[in-house]
Formats: C-alpha cells, structure tokens, sequence
C-alpha cells in the first residue's frame, strides 16, 4: 500500500399469586402476558418448576483439541475454523513455543492446541484431509451476491484467495485481474497474509499497513467490501478491500505497478 499517500483519508389476581408464590426474586422473571393468557382449566405451572426454566443455560466451557496443521493453513484461518476466543493471537499464544517467534511460518505437521467453544468440535478430526478447505465464513447480514461466491470451494492459498476476490469483485463491479493482483501481492508482502509493516511512516503514525496487499486499517475499513470479514489479515477481505480502493483512485489494481 501506499507508503503515506492515502492513510488518513395493574397485575390480574393469576399473576399476583405466582409473584407471590416464588422465592426470592426468582418468580419475577416470568412474562406477564403469558400469566394473563392463562385459563381456569389450565393451571398454571408451579412457581419453582417455573423459575427453573427461566435460568439461562451455562456457557458451555472452552474444549481442548489437538490439531494438525495441513499445507496452506494459517493460524487466522485454524482461528476461524474453530471460534477461537481470542482469535489467531491468542491461538498463538497457546502454541507459541510449538510455532517459533514467528507466527506467520507454520509447518504441516505441527500440532497445535486449540481452544474452541464449538459444541460440534469434539465431533471434527482434528487433523484435515487432502479435501479442499472450505473458504472463511463470512459475517451474518453479508449481501447475497458474496455469498454466492463462498458457495465455491476455494483452495486455501493464494491461488484460492485471489480467485475467491475475484468472484466477489465481478459482483461487485469492482475491475482487477488475477495477474494484477497476484503481481502487487508478491511485491507488497510476498504472500503473507499475516504481513505487517511496522517501520515505515505510517506505522509511526500508529497504522501500519498489513496482510496481502498491505492496507492500513482506515483504508480497509472505508473501501470493505461487504459480505466478506471486517479482519484486514482475512486474505479476501484484504484484497478485496485493496482492489476496491485502487479502483477508485487508479482505475484498477491492474493500473498499480508500485507503492499507491
């Protein structure tokens, strides 16, 4: 991305009694309008019973689970995948001596620990198959154009991220071809979706430019395409985001052949 040219752009007797009824200030939480629809041949259900179906359940405590890491994978993407509170940093914190001081390298093979609140996880291998891996999910309220787009199966690499962006650019109405974009990503962070860029200006000015095509957060967040995640490191999000841009001040990513 640019290096400093773009960055700052009054209660019925029926519900009286139940109040009454419960103990401590449990009964309280009963609805009111389901105690005045209540009818003479239908007693109402005990104040205990219903005081006990008013508690809310416990939230279901974090499950462990070792996972192998597969070719392709990055730790935003295992984050993801698995509801990770805490998301790809705290995945790394918890592995931290496995990984290295490097999260962006992570090697198939490595077994992670992983920390998920997914009731269905226990049910998951925790190691993936040589079957392509479905791309990041996207946000609920998305447009119904991107989704058609993560219908698709795309590989979970560089070739799949930028055809994914693609589908959802053409949708959009947003120009770039895969070239263009394959050519500004190699020059802006070699691939790495997890990139960062924490020497130049606009990281001394507090917004460093990150992931593939090297966006700052105040430009991801103004030129986000919608339907795909708000995480400037999800490597979709970010091309799409930076192609969107480019578009409006260069024509297309295409027309980019350096910093912008």
């Amino acid at each position: 991305m640019p290096r400093g040219k773009h960055r700052r752009p009054r209660s019925n007797q029926l519900t009286r009694r139940v109040v009454a009824a419960g103990t401590g200030g449990a009964a309280l939480t009963l609805p009111l309008l389901g105690a005045t629809q209540a009818s003479a041949a239908q007693p109402s259900q005990s104040a205990p019973a219903a005081a006990a179906q008013s508690v809310p359940q416990a939230a279901q405590p974090a499950k462990s689970l070792t996972y192998t890491v597969a070719k392709g994978d990055t730790l935003y993407r295992i984050a993801d995948e698995y509801d990770v509170s805490g998301g790809w940093k705290q995945l790394y914190k918890d592995n931290r001596s496995a990984v290295g001081d490097d999260p962006q390298l992570i090697r198939p093979g490595l077994k992670l620990k992983v920390k998920t609140a997914k009731a269905d996880a226990a049910k998951k291998t925790a190691t993936k198959s040589s079957a392509p891996a479905k791309p990041a999910a996207k946000p609920a309220g998305g447009v119904a154009e991107a989704t058609q787009a993560s219908a698709k199966t795309y590989a979970n690499n560089l070739d799949g991220w930028i055809r994914e962006a693609l589908d959802i650019m053409a949708q959009k109405g947003i120009p770039g071809s895969y070239d263009g974009i394959y050519r500004n990503i190699m020059r802006e962070s070699s691939g790495n979706p997890l990139a960062i860029n924490n020497w130049d200006s606009n990281a001394a000015k507090g917004t460093p430019s990150k992931g593939l095509l090297q966006t700052i957060d105040p430009t991801f967040q103004a030129y986000h395409v919608d339907g795909t995640s708000w995480d400037p490191y999800d490597p979709v999000a970010n091309i799409t985001a930076a192609c969107n841009y480019a578009a409006d001040r260069y024509g297309s990513i295409d027309n980019v052949n350096g910093p912008y």
